[in-house]
């Protein structure tokens, strides 16, 4: 049996692997409610996958003649085809809701037999809650957001309505506890849990609060809008911090995953990167993975259904009927964003501007019923009623319509017949999510044996060959590389990429669909399945390896991961070791440590100054504050601190006490800054909001206030422009925490801590008692060289060590403080020093 984790898997599922795989039943029929099924399942596999959507992807409905209820699997549910995308030792189960009003008396049994023969669990909400929660928060306010239409005062429930709110998180966690159920196993470690789609996204958040290590997955089916756009939405932190407990994150295209990562980057602060081709988030000690992958088709299913004889059947008539013209086709669902009265009018514009097509070119558009009811759908109908006549009655004669307009439901069967008729496919929506109309139609123009005899076609018959017209805003645009890209907005575009696909030639047209033929067989919906779930194994390989903690309430709750040796300092823990020292060291960052960064006064406040003047007064003490900032600054700022030691500019000018000299690192060639101001100059004057700090030994740009994105690009830059010019010159260039900044070689607060204990080892008071607390990349030096110091058995042994980083993150400290409030209230706490009797 092939291992789940080989690549052998992304394999295509060929036809044959279809009807011997499939395992779903055509139509079932439950009489009231149960009825016999067949052959019993086969016993539970080892390894699971719980796909969890809104609605499940089956069809439901009463039998006209005997009211029983009957159940199928929808075969253009993309999650549908998720049960043929795994290796067969793989149980598919899906939690949902059904598309259909079921009885409250007959639930039960519906949802047993839907368990036992269709692996669905079946939530049923309240008919109250699924009104505010789908057909209100989701379809009313998060998917216009979502494509880019700002809620406006006037609009059907444009608005955002807290109540609508709170039915959405309510049925998320009604569907958290649904999936906990069905994960209640002795193994449920090998559950792999896939959440589909912005209906779901507060539920992360009520999964991972029950359970620290569940494999969990979400993929967006929609577009993420910009950030500008994203920050619109009142409930803006919430969702993305749920979204951010889950494991792995999956978008269709890039561009949805960036407007993602720029909005944790501009609401959170969190920053992603990139490690071996795979993008992360770093959030409270956790990896978020982020996947960027289109969906794709079931080839083999497609290729079954274009062998049926109703769709051979419907095929053959289509071309007879549409000989002699240059068919079009597009299949849209009935909403706003699809883009139908722009496609009709440009169909009239090009019919208008080349006379020649008139009574040649005929456009078959194809609607799928509205999924939502609104004033809107309506007058998007009669909108594209009212071009579509106008259009078929200046161009149109006897025998001719430029434009069938088809109203579904359409069966799928039709639709493939089509596909494979049409010459040019036209998908122009304004915005949209996937889309897999191209695929199918790309698919369908390739055919099959039976398929190609239906049609007359033979190996004397020109090659196969197709041309999609696609819009710039969906999803599969950026896959479909011989596509004729368009702005659905920009009609003469439109109309002249139409005119352009029917005058390409014959082998340009061939090129292009090989092209997309080879693209979508081989990123089918079985390489898009387990790629994710690849990558969702990869993203979880460190569940076992941490501790977790769980902070938070309500929806700002978040799983923190720690390493194992990686705790929290306590008082009790620092005190208990404080008492029982005489020698004792003191290191702290000011910074974000002592101060919060985005204080407005950067001085120290009387709480600060007071605490460091109860420590600096215990003879056993010496306290060091250990900061970037300039000597002239820390001096004025401490003033009050008289026996306080400073290492200033990252230990390059240190003293002891205020009134002890301060002493230099070493005598140091400064030219290089001749080199480094102006350079500088030039992006501080480029850049809104950065600025220059000029320190004796250093040069730093600080952008921490300009535009997060600008100021990010204009750092990486920067960072890059002074590394080349500074190549030869005795200093680092260095990017920090909304800085860059250039100073010489070997100077860092851990020189400065190993020189302060060499000192300390010097006068016979070698520290017996060390505490080092930080924030920032510049403190993991200081932590670095104290782990160092204490693994080198030549050196006397520091019997309490305690490293301390501000905030629970990956650290070379072996404790952590939650915030600033803390580290204050560690050090406050620390007991007096107690003045001995005569």
């Amino acid at each position: 049996m092939v291992s789940s984790c080989c690549l052998d898997q992304l394999n295509l599922l060929s036809t044959d692997d279809f009807r011997v795989m499939n395992r779903i039943p055509r139509v079932m029929k439950v009489s009231g409610v149960i009825s016999d099924f067949g052959e019993d399942q086969q016993a539970m596999p080892r390894k699971r996958v719980i796909i969890v959507s809104n609605q499940l992807p089956l069809r439901a409905w009463r039998d006209s003649v005997s009211n029983e209820w009957c159940f199928e699997f929808d075969e253009n549910d993309l999650l549908a085809l998720l049960r043929d995308a795994f290796p067969p030792d793989t149980e598919v189960r899906y939690v949902g809701t059904l598309k259909a009003d079921v009885d409250t008396a007959d639930q039960e049994e519906v949802a047993q037999v839907l368990h036992d023969k269709f692996s669905c669990e079946t939530i049923f909400l309240p008919v109250d809650m699924r009104n505010e929660f789908y057909h209100g928060f989701c379809k009313h306010y998060l998917w216009p957001l979502f494509h880019y239409m700002m809620p406006m005062t006037g609009n059907d429930g444009g608005r955002f309505d807290r109540s609508q709110w709170m039915a959405y998180v309510s049925a998320n966690r009604i569907f958290a506890d649904k999936v906990l159920e069905v994960t209640d196993r002795d193994d449920e470690d090998e559950d792999h849990v896939w959440v589909h789609d912005y209906h779901l996204m507060a539920l992360p958040t009520f999964l991972r609060r029950r359970s620290n290590r569940v494999k969990l997955g979400f993929f967006l089916h929609s577009p993420f809008p910009s950030s500008d756009m994203y920050k619109t939405l009142p409930v803006r932190d919430e969702i993305l911090r749920a979204l951010l407990n889950c494991d792995l994150i999956g978008f269709h295209t890039f561009d949805y995953a960036r407007h993602f990562l720029s909005s944790c980057r501009r609401i959170l602060g969190l920053h992603s990167e990139s490690n071996r081709g795979h993008i992360a988030l770093e959030y409270y000690g956790r990896t978020v993975t982020i996947k960027i992958l289109p969906a794709g088709i079931h080839m083999g299913q497609l290729e079954s259904m274009m062998s049926e004889e109703s769709t051979l059947r419907m095929a053959k008539e289509l071309k007879h009927n549409y000989e002699g013209k240059i068919m079009m086709v597009g299949v849209d669902d009935l909403d706003l964003f699809k883009g139908i009265p722009q496609k009709f009018s440009a169909m009239g514009e090009l019919l208008e501007t080349n006379q020649e097509l008139r009574g040649k070119v005929v456009l078959v558009q194809i609607t799928n019923p509205a999924r939502s009811l609104g004033r809107d759908v309506q007058q998007l109908l009669d909108e594209a009623n009212s071009i579509a006549k106008e259009v078929n009655n200046k161009y149109g004669e006897p025998g001719y319509q430029p434009i069938v307009f088809l109203k579904g439901p359409v069966t799928t069967q039709e639709k493939l017949a089509y596909y494979a008729v049409a010459e040019f496919c036209v998908v122009t929506p304004v915005r949209d999510g996937m889309n897999l109309v191209p695929y199918k139609y790309t698919v369908c123009r390739q055919g099959c044996p039976a398929l190609d005899k239906a049609l007359g076609v033979d190996e004397n018959s020109p090659p196969k060959n197709s041309v999609i017209i696609v819009s710039e805003f969906i999803g599969c645009s950026p896959s479909l590389s011989g596509a004729i890209r368009v702005n659905p907005w920009n009609i003469d575009e439109m109309a002249n990429a139409m005119y352009r696909a029917i005058d390409l030639s014959e082998t340009e047209k061939h090129l292009r669909h090989e092209k997309h033929y080879k693209y979508i067989s081989s990123h089918d919906v079985a390489y898009w399945a387990r790629s994710f779930d690849q990558d969702l194994v990869r993203a979880c390989r460190d569940h076992y390896h941490k501790r977790y903690w769980r902070v938070g309430l309500g929806l700002a709750f978040r799983l923190v991961a720690l390493e194992p040796n990686f705790r929290k300092l306590l008082g009790d823990t620092l005190n208990s070791a404080y008492k029982i020292t005489s020698s004792r060291l003191i290191l702290l960052d000011y910074d974000g440590t002592m101060m919060p960064p985005t204080s407005v006064n950067k001085g120290p406040s009387h709480e600060v100054i007071s605490v460091l003047n109860r420590l600096c007064d215990d003879p056993k003490n010496i306290v060091f504050i250990v900061s970037g900032r300039d000597r002239d600054t820390l001096s004025k700022w401490f003033s009050s601190c008289e026996k306080l030691g400073i290492a200033a500019e990252h230990g390059y000018f240190t003293r002891w006490t205020r009134d002890s000299a301060w002493e230099t690192y070493r005598s140091l060639d400064l030219s290089w800054k001749e080199v480094v101001e102006p350079i500088m100059q030039l992006y501080m004057e480029a850049t809104d909001g950065s600025c220059i700090e000029n320190k004796e030994s250093a040069v730093v740009w600080h952008h921490q206030d300009a535009d997060p994105d600008f100021g990010l690009f204009q750092a990486k830059e920067l960072h890059d422009h002074l590394e080349n010019v500074l190549a030869n010159e005795p200093v680092v260039v260095k990017r920090g925490q909304h800085i860059v900044e250039v100073k010489p070689q070997g100077l860092s607060k851990g020189i400065v801590a190993e020189n302060l204990i060499s000192s300390m080892r010097s006068k016979g008071k070698s520290p017996d008692f060390l505490l080092c607390i930080g924030d920032d990349r510049s403190d993991e030096d200081m932590f670095e060289s104290i782990a160092r110091s204490s693994a080198n058995p030549t050196l006397p042994a520091i019997a309490e060590i305690f490293a301390c980083t501000v905030g629970q993150k990956p650290s070379m400290a072996k404790y952590y403080v939650d915030d600033i409030v803390e580290v204050i209230g560690l050090l406050r706490g620390i007991p007096e020093a107690t003045v001995q009797p005569n």
